[in-house]
């Protein structure tokens, strides 16, 4: 996915393509490399990366790959792409540097090995005015450290170039090529790509659909419809209004015996439906009660009340549910609560505690 994107923004990459069964295998034309497609790094240490010189090499690479794990990743996809012939591997990105809160360019000589293992003075690094973008004069910067003639820096320059445009338009944490290859003709191409994308911008790419096999279906559910939630092993179901709140919620919780079965980030809102909704996930978990913890500022404690209302109406809710307001219009909402008999408090210990002894049988 990486390398498509570097594809869309005119970098050179390898051309290949992704197989999922040993029925995609297509016939062997050429040398390639076979390279598991899970979100690690050092896959080649780890036996992920595999060389085929011919079609009973790829046929039986792709077959031992794939359903493998790799440091308990299973391995469901791999990269099938043309071997190239290296003559030098270059280390590039572009990282959000978060002391200075602005881009940074990084390259060195020594590429196909971890950054972190290079020593300082072999590292460039130059960091870029968010506001000003990035200059040619960089690239010319880079490639006089690197020492690169003439034909190699040009085309490093236009990588560089449009590497910062993939960092600002997919709206990046991080690129990287590592290795930049330059090949025995004298082209560079990126044989690695890292792209790590800001996740809360993801809103703006709706193109990019990954599912995280770790996460279960009611996870993968939620997180489309724009919430943080994670399941959990308990049975009391809670909804908090931010992930600091959320987890101190859990902590107290588990302090007084009661167990979350699990951690849903309602977030700012000031929306019945955003309630409703988070109900309608919290439910489907099937706890025993609900516990929702509301500190209101923008989210205002009326709101949330109507909601948990609307929700507990139209999901025809019969379990137990105990509420923590406090904040902006918190007698209003407590007041709202206890006219549809649902147990309200001002104070979060009070609710823990109930909730506790519900979901405990007391």
């Amino acid at each position: 996915m990486g390398k498509e994107i570097f594809r869309k923004y005119g970098i050179p990459v390898p051309d290949g393509y992704v197989v999922e069964s040993a029925s995609g295998v297509k016939k062997f034309d050429k040398p390639v490399v076979i390279k598991s497609q899970i979100l690690l790094g050092g896959r080649g240490k780890s036996g992920g990366i595999k060389f085929a010189k011919s079609q009973a090499d790829l046929d039986s690479g792709v077959k031992e790959l794939l359903g493998s794990k790799i440091r308990n990743l299973t391995v469901s996809k791999v990269l099938v792409e043309e071997m190239l012939d290296i003559k030098k591997e270059i280390y590039v990105s572009i990282a959000l540097n978060r002391a200075e809160r602005v881009p940074m360019v990084i390259a060195s000589s020594s590429g196909g090995v971890e950054i972190e293992s290079v020593p300082e003075d072999k590292i460039f690094k130059t960091l870029v005015d968010p506001l000003i973008g990035y200059s040619d004069y960089i690239g010319r910067e880079a490639t006089n450290f690197l020492k690169l003639e003439p034909a190699i820096a040009a085309q490093f320059r236009s990588i560089l170039s449009n590497l910062y445009r993939v960092f600002e338009k997919e709206d990046c944490e991080l690129v990287e090529i590592n290795p930049l290859v330059i090949t025995g003709s004298g082209k560079l191409i990126a044989a690695d790509a890292k792209v790590v994308m800001d996740s809360d911008s993801m809103f703006r790419h709706k193109e990019i659909n990954i599912v995280d096999t770790e996460k279960t279906p009611l996870e993968l559910e939620a997180q489309g419809k724009g919430y943080s939630f994670v399941e959990l092993d308990g049975n009391i179901g809670v909804i908090a209004n931010g992930a600091g709140l959320t987890m101190a919620t859990l902590d107290a919780l588990t302090l007084h015996k009661g167990k979350p079965r699990n951690f849903l980030d309602l977030g700012g809102t000031d929306n019945v439906d955003t309630v409703v909704n988070a109900f309608e996930l919290v439910m489907k978990a099937d706890p025993k009660a609900i516990l929702v913890n509301i500190f209101g500022g923008v989210t205002k404690c009326d709101t949330v009340a109507n909601g948990i209302v609307a929700a507990k109406d139209r999901l025809k809710i019969s379990k137990p549910i105990v509420v923590r307001l406090s904040g902006v219009h918190e007698d209003e909402g407590r007041a709202i609560l206890k006219n549809d008999g649902i147990e309200a408090f001002s104070t979060m210990l009070p609710a823990i505690e109930r909730v506790a002894q519900i979901a405990g049988g007391n």
